[in-house]
């Protein structure tokens, strides 16, 4: 059985996770193929079991549905994990809105503490800026949450570096959740940069460019009714056939290194920076120890360099959100 015993430590004062997580959205939520609740529990009782021990989850993948599996999964070992859950977007008409007044982000964490079935949530991300309430205000309400032992650290996904700033110099954030993979690298340029200064762990979601770093996923790929990939620039039919180069090139770095190219693209991004945690989801037991498997992958500085450089030859095709989506990142 593969296990994973690398450990790094979220921001500067907070807890320490197994180098690899596990994003639990994908058990129920998103993507076509999902688990029932019983077999979601057993995957992830197999994830603590091989050393994972930081799990993602957020109160509108279900909605709310995921949050109970993860809770239920995990409660009889509650203290030897990291439970990460996420507040701030909600149903209106049924369209997804931002929204994080004071009340509501107190009604949100009562709801999650329940269906967690746990009395403190050790990562509460804001899960999408709100334009209209005032990050201070956003920080000065988990503030009085953690004095009130209902949360430990916080976070922000998806969130401009200035945004970061003002809600850092309130209330000390631990991470920040943003997409960060071989095909989406703009983190890069302002927010790594800035995490690094701040002493804020980076969590990128999708490291795997949502299945399509695993080199699985041709040119000629459908997806399921109901699959977030649906409605993706990057997985119309020409993005794909644009794109396999990446993919060459993963598969070609994965030979020499008698890995994946799932394994290869995990291990990069670990190799970026020491406060980097990417959390990978799946439904299948053998991809979960694929991907902790990545952690035991060397890179040297030849290695990493050669990447670089192929990487920057390579143009990668397609947006990764629709407008709409995209518009309710980077606040």
């Amino acid at each position: 059985m593969k296990t994973i015993n690398k450990t790094r430590i979220l921001g500067t004062n907070g807890p320490k996770v197994s180098a690899i997580g596990f994003g639990c959205m994908g058990l129920n939520y998103a993507y076509a193929q999902t688990l029932n609740k019983n077999d979601a529990i057993t995957l992830l009782h197999s994830a603590v079991e091989r050393g994972v021990t930081f799990f993602d989850t957020a109160e509108m993948y279900g909605p709310y549905t995921n949050e109970e599996i993860v809770g239920e999964a995990l409660s009889s070992i509650r203290d030897k994990v990291v439970i990460a859950t996420k507040f701030g977007i909600g149903l209106k008409d049924g369209k997804q809105i931002q929204d994080s007044r004071p009340e509501k982000i107190r009604e949100s964490v009562e709801g999650s503490l329940k269906r967690l079935k746990t009395d403190v949530i050790d990562l509460y991300y804001q899960h999408r800026v709100d334009a209209n309430t005032p990050i201070e205000e956003v920080a000065g309400t988990i503030q009085d949450l953690i004095k009130e032992g209902k949360i430990k650290y916080w976070g922000l996904s998806e969130a401009g570096v200035n945004t970061i700033r003002r809600a850092h110099a309130v209330q000390p954030v631990t991470a920040v959740q943003s997409e960060y993979s071989l095909w989406w690298r703009r983190p890069e340029e302002e927010l790594i940069p800035t995490l690094e200064e701040l002493g804020i762990a980076l969590v990128p979601f999708s490291p795997l460019g949502k299945g399509f770093l695993t080199g699985k996923i041709s040119k000629d790929a459908t997806f399921g009714n109901g699959d977030f990939r649906n409605i993706v620039p990057r997985f119309n039919a020409e993005n794909l056939a644009a794109n396999q180069n990446l993919v060459d090139l993963l598969t070609r770095v994965a030979v020499e290194k008698n890995a994946t190219p799932a394994q290869i693209a995990l291990a990069w991004l670990l190799y970026q920076k020491p406060f980097i945690v990417p959390i990978p989801g799946t439904t299948k037991l053998h991809r979960l120890e694929e991907n902790i498997g990545a952690a035991a992958v060397e890179l040297n500085p030849e290695d990493l360099e050669k990447i670089k450089v192929a990487l920057d030859s390579i143009k990668i095709a397609g947006d990764r959100y629709p407008e709409e989506l995209e518009r309710r990142t980077g606040l």
